[in-house]
């Protein structure tokens, strides 16, 4: 077997080097993450390769330079308050002879926004939309005899309010260098469907585009193989063909799987499709591709089923930022962040309003998360843009809608064609709340709100219409949605019809008639608030087939006045800690046995209770902020609320038991004790069968004595992610505690983030001094050496440091 050419780092960290063995033969491909000078300015020349950005910084892609500069109120509250600006990234590398006459491309997974490509001083080609996976072909400008390759990338970011949400800015997702022979598999080529799958057997259609882009013909085969999960080869079809200079074809092979391993939330068993192009019976292009074998059908009187299954989906929507790391999220804190989410009983996200990371979607693969994938908050005109706090003074109109005439079908194909393998995915929406009245769109059948001089909903289907054919042509197999504000507003127009099935944000109130007045149609509920009642009527309506609670985590943008940087509509704060309405929603979707407590005063959540909103005593807006500690003042009237999926569940003060209350004792799914304060240890436990099952406890806490330093995770890309506490002498957590600390770190690591929960938190999160919120704080940390000691030690005045080994 001939070397495989190998990609090297050199000692500098600036070039890459492709050092060639005999004969190259397979596709090759380099993350470009290391390397990159960064410049947060204009130079009209920085295309050029003779440029000197000698003075510019190194940094490590993804970047997200949002995260770098000071938050301030004059950039706008729609992203977090967060810098926007144009910017420059370029990258040296050197490619030597063996690579001549092979393809060569870079692609990159998400730049915000407006990106332009030069290599060599070539423009290449550009990208409007933050959100899309691109990649430009390289090869006529290519160096291959060893001398440098200057690639350069411009980010125009300087619509800095130009999303209702937290965008980042740069080149925030990975990007990859990849060199194939001229005879290859086309970038997105293969596509793997499932037509019909049973217990005993599977059909497997694998269908591969293949491109020739040398100057004579080749003669070919392509051979698909199918690799169970325990890595034997289960299936082969071997196809040949000829394909003239220059031209593309799709070839499609159909493979029989027996007894195959089904792909489900338990068991998210993954095979492998191999495609392999063979010219002479030598190997000169190769790709793997992941898929599962499963089925899902939405029926619209028995909703959802999984492989036959029925199944509620309990989803949650996700933006893309995690908190202190802006929109450069590492893998690794992705992962944690789904295992959090599917701890307590979510199998399905909603990626709002945007596609995401393609990591994200390999993880619910992997994982056993159902995935709607979005594709954009706005149509066009553009949606207001909220610039001095959230539905405060005047909106600003800045956005996607601006390009989106001219790139949205391109854009739906693309996410479309990059995720189309992923068994996670069930549904695609087109958008998210289009038909937002007068946001921009209007129709008389609002009434009193009606506004003529606002553009006409019936543009909903003008826009729409061809996003869903395009989508439809590309995948047959999944049903087409959107997440709609206002379905009396688009049924008036017929946007709703152009769906296979249909989000309703928000109108639960909707769900029976809609269903007697359109019996085929599908309905879940594509966006929904925290309480009780809400989830109740999905429950117990038989056709209605999910829930995507707004949100899963806390999120950064769509804030309110400076210095809120931040959302809280999530389960989890903004540094990845359980709020209690996170433990709530445990008690309501967990399979596992679960007791939580959480506490307010009496006077607040009596005024909670008046509000007839929502669920009283969930920490929700506008409603008792109850929390998750037991420190309040001597002899004040407390109401402790128990979160359980128990039978019985007991409370106990001090050793003391206060009361035993059943579950259907609970009023809008909570169990609830009015006591005054007393300090020391409150606990819950839950029963079944009258043997305990499940236990909480709440301890009162003392003066500040400590830092304490926990270990969340540790993960395979480096980055390490530890909680720090301000704890009494006990070691309990300081529920009032705001002290900034100081991280001193030794040894080969860096801070990529520090955040604590606040929502007004405007310290760099970078910065090596940080305060704690509510007695904790989250800090991520990336090693560049595992083989090589480092150390974390965090310390404040006055209170004992704490060290750890990383």
């Amino acid at each position: 077997m001939t070397a495989m050419t190998r990609l090297t780092l050199l000692a500098a960290g600036i070039a890459l080097a492709l050092v060639a063995g005999t004969v190259l033969a397979q596709r090759e491909e380099q993350l470009l993450d290391g390397g990159w000078r960064f410049s947060k300015s204009d130079p009209g020349a920085a295309m050029n390769p003779a440029f000197d950005d000698g003075a510019w910084r190194p940094v490590r892609v993804p970047h997200d330079w949002s995260q770098d500069e000071p938050f301030s109120a004059e950039h706008g509250s729609g992203n977090g308050y967060a810098a926007g600006g144009v910017a420059w990234y370029r990258r040296t590398f050197t490619v030597d002879a063996a690579q001549q006459g092979r393809v060569a491309r870079v692609a990159f997974d998400g730049v915000y926004d407006h990106a332009q490509v030069w290599i060599n001083g070539h423009f290449v080609g550009g990208r409007p939309h933050g959100y899309s996976s691109f990649q430009f072909e390289l090869t006529r400008y290519l160096k291959t005899d060893g001398s440098a390759n200057v690639l350069a990338v411009r980010v125009d970011h300087s619509r800095e309010t130009d999303s209702r949400y937290f965008t980042g800015s740069g080149i925030y997702r990975d990007a990859r260098l990849s060199f194939t022979d001229a005879l290859h598999i086309a970038p997105w080529g293969t596509y793997v469907t499932t037509p019909t799958v049973s217990a005993t057997k599977a059909e497997v259609k694998a269908q591969a585009e293949l491109i020739n882009a040398a100057a004579t013909p080749r003669q070919f085969t392509l051979r698909a193989e199918l690799v169970a999960p325990d890595g034997r080869v289960v299936a082969i079809r071997d196809s040949q063909t000829r394909l003239a200079a220059g031209q593309r074809r799709t070839l499609s092979q159909t493979l029989a799987v027996h007894q195959p391993q089904r792909w489900s939330l338990d068991t998210p068993q993954l095979y492998t499709l191999r495609h392999t192009v063979l010219v002479q019976g030598k190997l000169v292009d190769q790709t793997r591709t992941p898929f599962g074998i499963r089925s899902f059908r939405f029926d619209a009187d028995a909703g959802f089923s999984l492989n036959g299954q029925p199944l509620k989906l309990k989803g949650v929507c996700l933006h893309h930022d995690a908190g202190s790391l802006g929109a450069a999220v590492p893998v690794s804190v992705l992962e944690r962040r789904l295992q959090q989410l599917k701890d307590i009983g979510v199998n399905a996200i909603r990626t709002s309003h945007n596609p995401p990371a393609p990591e994200l979607l390999d993880l619910a693969d992997r994982m056993g998360l159902l995935v709607q994938a979005e594709a954009f908050d706005e149509f066009t005109p553009t949606k207001n843009k909220w610039i001095s706090g959230w539905n405060v003074g005047v909106p600003g109109r800045q956005g996607y809608g601006e390009e989106f005439a001219q790139w949205s079908v391109r854009d739906a194909e693309d996410m479309v064609r990059r995720d189309r393998n992923h068994p996670s995915i069930v549904m695609w929406s087109v958008g998210n709340e289009i038909d937002y009245p007068n946001d921009p769109f209007s129709h008389p059948v609002l009434g009193n709100k009606y506004r003529p001089a606002a553009p006409p909903a019936t543009d909903l289907v003008r826009w729409g219409k061809p996003l869903v054919d395009a989508v439809r042509r590309l995948d047959p197999t999944r049903p087409v949605t959107a997440a709609m504000a206002s379905v009396e507003m688009s049924d008036a127009v017929g946007f709703g019809e152009l769906f296979d099935v249909a989000g309703y944000n928000y109108q639960e109130a909707r769900y029976a008639g809609d269903h007697v007045k359109f019996p085929k149609r599908v309905i879940y509920g594509s966006e929904n608030r925290h309480d009780y009642r809400a989830w109740a009527v999905v429950r117990d309506t038989p056709y209605i087939s999910a829930q995507f609670l707004w949100t899963g985590f806390d999120y950064l943008g769509e804030a309110g006045r400076w210095p809120l940087r931040a959302a809280d509509f999530g389960l989890f704060d903004l540094a990845g800690f359980m709020k209690p309405r996170g433990a709530f929603r445990a008690s309501l979707w967990s399979d596992k046995p679960v007791v939580y407590l959480a506490a307010a005063t009496a006077s607040a959540t009596q005024i909670a209770s008046q509000s007839g909103q929502g669920t009283p005593l969930l920490d929700q807006q506008k409603r008792a902020k109850v929390a998750e500690h037991w420190n309040w003042p001597a002899g004040e009237p407390v109401v402790v609320s128990a979160y359980a999926n128990t039978p019985e569940v007991q409370l106990w003060l001090n050793g003391k038991l206060v009361g035993t209350q059943k579950a259907t004792d609970a009023v809008e799914g909570i169990l609830s004790w009015t006591l005054p304060f007393e300090a020391g240890e409150l606990k819950a436990v839950g029963l079944k069968d009258g043997r305990a099952v499940a236990e909480f406890k709440l301890q009162t806490a003392g003066a500040a004595a400590r830092v304490a330093l926990q270990r969340i995770a540790a993960g395979k890309d480096g980055v390490d992610q530890i909680a720090f506490f301000v704890v009494d002498a006990q070691g309990h957590r300081v529920p009032d505690a705001a002290q900034k600390l100081r991280f001193e770190l030794q040894g080969p690591v860096e801070i990529l983030g520090i955040g604590n929960g606040n929502l007004a938190d405007v310290d760099d999160p970078k910065d090596a001094d940080h305060a704690v919120f509510e007695g904790r704080g989250l800090a991520v940390l990336r090693r560049a050496d595992p083989n090589s000691p480092a150390r974390l030690r965090v310390s404040a005045p006055g209170l004992a440091p704490a060290e750890l080994p990383l």
